[in-house]
């Protein structure tokens, strides 16, 4: 599903369940050493998915450990990212030759809990949700502008190495071309010496209960 979201560069592999006898994978154990069962398998499916993302771009199967901000930690010249949420799992990698960075996030289609919205919007995003929710009010569109701006921050993360508030970005959805846009209100210096990031584009679905989203950033031509 979530691939129909992405560039034909990025290798995406989803799962919608759990084998609860799968092993944890060698190297990985103690990233969820005292995890409880459901995390567990989570976890395993969702890096599962990923050594199979790998492999489409012919990497072999490695252990895929955590930064320093409990990002995942992919092989050299690879760029990706992981999503998991009850009943779906996915993970999405490129080639970093191809692709700058990418970010997938998914989430159920569900309003938010009480209290949530508040410290997830910035300035303009209530108005603009009141009117999306006029409009179609069969859509959880709370719901879709967290996970919007969740995979704008797993994208925004990789090229930075800042951390990205829920209210330091102003999204605007269009419903028409199922695409937002989150405009940055810091500023956006990149590591790897690409464009400053000033708006970050993606594109979202609300399918089979899941609100699905994913940012793609271009790599910069030389």
């Amino acid at each position: 599903m979530i691939e129909t979201l992405l560039p034909s560069p990025v290798a995406v592999v989803e799962a919608f369940t759990d084998d609860p006898d799968e092993p944890v994978f060698p190297e990985e154990e103690g990233l969820i050493a005292v995890a409880v069962e459901a995390r567990r398998r989570e976890f395993v499916t969702a890096r599962r998915c990923a050594r199979e993302a790998l492999a489409r771009l012919g990497c072999p199967p490695v252990p895929i450990r955590r930064g320093p901000h409990r990002e995942p930690r992919w092989p050299a010249g690879v760029v990706g990212s992981i999503t998991h949420c009850a009943g779906y799992r996915a993970a999405a990698v490129a080639r970093s030759t191809d692709v700058a960075s990418v970010g997938i996030d998914a989430e159920p289609h569900a309003p938010l809990p009480d209290g949530v919205l508040e410290i997830v919007v910035a300035s303009g995003d209530e108005d603009r949700l009141t009117t999306l929710a006029r409009a179609d009010p069969s859509i959880c569109w709370d719901r879709l502008l967290f996970c919007a701006k969740e995979s704008i921050y797993k994208a925004w993360f990789p090229l930075t190495g800042r951390w990205l508030g829920f209210e330091d970005a102003q999204l605007r959805l269009d419903p028409a071309a199922g695409t937002f846009t989150g405009h940055l209100l810091v500023p956006g210096g990149r590591l790897d010496g690409g464009a400053d990031l000033v708006d970050l584009s993606g594109r979202y679905r609300v399918t089979g209960g899941l609100v699905l989203t994913a940012v793609t950033v271009p790599r910069t031509p030389a």
